[in-house]
């Protein structure tokens, strides 16, 4: 259905056109709406609208952003994208589908989930820590997709500590805790680790780690990964 004409005209109400002016600002609301819509753009940003003396209602400059995930529907705008501005890391991540976003802190994140994400690194910083990222390793992650989310993250000469956290309902801890396993054989990993790991195939994944024999620190929820996380930082 869309936007209707009453609701665009509404919104140029609101925005406090009137008279003459007011079915021109309501057509170019619309035609902003289809847009959005049409290009899967996550947001619009119109500035300034402009209102002329003989009528007319046009956009002048405009800000778009786009969705990622409608990339394969949206090929000729996304042919367009570069990637000079972007952290190098980000667009590693992007390859493998991982979401990645680079901070300041010096904890790395590895965690399914983008609420989970943001749960975890407020309990970091509740701790008295920073997180050094964002990173999602999303529910259909596979165990190269794992190894390369390690490899990213202890790529930044800023991390001091590595916290994974795993809530397997879609994700399988053990396919998780093999993707680890492989990238800390392959790489090293020159800081502490914490581990906490819950849900699908958690007593493979534990074991998986503890044959591993690598030096990996436990947790038994998310509040005791954040502390161990804070502790293990250099003094």
């Amino acid at each position: 259905m869309g936007m209707t004409e009453a609701q665009a005209l509404k919104i140029a109400k609101e925005l406090q056109f009137e008279g003459k002016l007011l079915g021109p600002a309501a057509t170019e609301i619309k035609r902003l709406y289809n847009l959005f819509i049409a290009v899967d753009a996550t947001q619009v940003e119109i500035n300034p609208l402009v209102e002329t003396g003989d009528g007319r209602v046009f956009c002048v400059d405009a800000k778009m952003n786009f969705d990622d995930s409608a990339s394969y529907r949206q090929k000729d705008i996304f042919s367009y994208e570069t990637f000079e501005e972007h952290d190098p890391r980000e667009v590693d991540a992007h390859q493998f589908n991982l979401n990645y976003i680079g901070m300041d802190g010096n904890i790395a994140c590895l965690v399914n989930g983008a609420g989970l994400a943001m749960a975890t690194m407020d309990l970091i910083k509740l701790h008295g820590g920073e997180p050094a990222n964002f990173l999602d390793v999303g529910g259909a992650v596979t165990e190269d997709a794992v190894f390369n989310a390690v490899r990213i993250i202890t790529s930044d000469p800023r991390v001091k500590c590595v916290l994974i956290n795993i809530f397997g309902g879609i994700v399988n801890c053990a396919t998780i805790a093999n993707g680890v396993v492989n990238a800390v054989n392959k790489i090293g990993l020159n800081v502490p680790m914490v581990v906490r790991l819950e849900g699908t195939n958690v007593d493979a994944a534990k074991a998986i780690m503890k044959k591993s024999g690598l030096k990996i620190l436990t947790a038994n929820n998310l509040d005791d990964a954040a502390v161990k996380a804070v502790a293990s930082l250099p003094k």
